[in-house]
């Protein structure tokens, strides 16, 4: 112990007396563990604030779509291997849920279904009214989106079970569409007749409430397109329906299950109530997920990219690394007769590679202890950029410190050794 301390005290002392030198190799290795540490730090950031928003979206919600089929293909006259092939997803409406199967799912479910949230997007397109217009994305839900989806009405009512029933042309719109067409004036809004026109068709809408709009995008909490962006315009499900000469039928539907119940049981129960239905459909089948399995996906996913990135970035730690082993290279070339003399007063092999081995692993770890504070620096002010709160990764900088010092021992051992291997009488007479 004594003499790994002495090792320290040595190392240290080297490294003042040539401290633009020490800074110099230092450098690579700072630069590779703040990229590390910075781009880590960014990653968990993200991965955490999208997480969270996946969350808050229903976390014990469960995801009903219809999806491609994968089928098997007869076996190859050839090799008599069976592949496996995907169906093509050009499916067709006859393909979706259909409101029998909803109503049958929701009675067989009854105790474990609390709302089941529809929607259809009849599309994008314009509101107007005379001279004034407003870019909009028609949305058709049923009344469990409302449920689970609280909207923020500054002025108005919520739909009727009227309006649902009876396939009425009213909208709820942001207030943005309100800037734009009727100057801001929320009472002015409400009530007025506005054209909506998407795809070449045209119909007209009354208003009767107005919400507050959000900007719900993942893009970092950006708005895109600013004033002009289209907002939702809300009607009811089966208005959009209607609007847009569909059959009734879904591709997807969001479950919203009732206290207490396990999505993942429930989601498995459901894939096996619909199972019947599309045993004879060659072209689709229907897959329930839940927020839970979606959100470890995703983060699975951003963790991938973010060790891939960190790879990459790491590559300065092995620049780093040869700058080390470079140094102590000319270092011991400079401290040849110092070691022709230690060896000479009956120092072993293994304490000469010992000393020169600690000095190259206190340059890693010093440059490394920099190279964390430029990182998580870095890193928090990137995130904070991004509009994400700042998560710097304690585990992540622990195991760069460890890996700094790692490379230390890696590229350090070889002068080390050369230096251990020294003939005392050469050393000595070493000019």
């Amino acid at each position: 112990m004594l003499l790994i301390w002495e090792n320290i005290i040595l190392a240290i002392n080297s490294l003042l007396s040539n401290k633009m030198r020490a800074l110099l190799t230092m450098l690579g290795i700072i630069i590779g563990i703040g990229s590390v540490i910075a781009i880590i730090t960014v990653g968990d950031s993200l991965t955490l604030s999208v997480s969270e928003n996946m969350q808050s979206m229903g976390a014990n919600d469960v995801y009903v779509m219809v999806n491609s089929r994968k089928q098997e293909e007869e076996k190859s006259k050839i090799d008599g291997i069976k592949y496996g092939t995907i169906a093509s997803s050009g499916y067709t409406e006859d393909d979706y849920i259909t409101e029998e199967m909803i109503k049958e799912l929701c009675d067989k479910f009854s105790d474990e279904i609390y709302a089941i949230n529809l929607q259809y997007n009849a599309g994008s397109g314009i509101a107007s009214q005379g001279k004034n217009t407003a870019n909009i994305n028609l949305m058709g839900n049923s009344v469990g989106y409302y449920i689970t989806n609280k909207l923020e009405l500054l002025g108005g009512r919520m739909f009727s079970e009227g309006d649902f029933e009876d396939r009425k042309n009213v909208v709820i719109a942001s207030d943005k569409l309100v800037n734009k067409i009727f100057d801001g004036d929320v009472n002015k809004a409400l009530g007025q007749e506005i054209d909506i026109t998407v795809d070449g068709k045209n119909e007209k809408f009354t208003i009767i409430g107005i919400y507050e709009h959000q900007n719900t995008g993942m893009m970092m909490g950006m708005s895109l397109g600013g004033d002009d962006a289209a907002t939702d315009l809300y009607v009811p499900l089966k208005t959009a329906l209607n609007f847009e000469h569909s059959k009734i039928a879904y591709p997807y539907l969001q479950i919203i299950t009732s206290v207490g119940v396990d999505a993942d049981v429930l989601a498995a129960k459901i894939e096996n109530f619909f199972e019947p239905y599309y045993r004879t459909n060659r072209n689709c089948e229907i897959q329930a997920i839940t927020m839970g399995s979606m959100v470890s996906m995703l983060t699975d996913m951003l963790s991938t990219i973010t060790l891939a990135i960190s790879i990459v970035a790491g590559i300065a730690l092995v620049v780093g690394g040869i700058g080390v082993m470079n140094i102590m290279l000319v270092s011991i070339t400079e401290r040849t007769r110092e070691i022709g003399t230690r060896k000479a007063l009956g120092a072993k092999n293994s304490s000469i590679r010992m000393q020169f081995i600690v000095e190259a692993m206190i340059i890693c770890l010093i440059g490394g202890m920099f190279g964390v504070i430029l990182g998580v620096g870095g890193g928090m002010l990137a995130s904070n950029l991004l509009g994400y709160p700042a998560k710097p990764s304690v585990s992540g900088i622990i195991v760069s410190l460890i890996f700094s010092m790692s490379i230390g021992v890696f590229f350090g051992y070889y002068p080390a050794n050369k230096a251990a291997k020294m003939n005392p009488i050469d050393a000595l007479r070493y000019e």
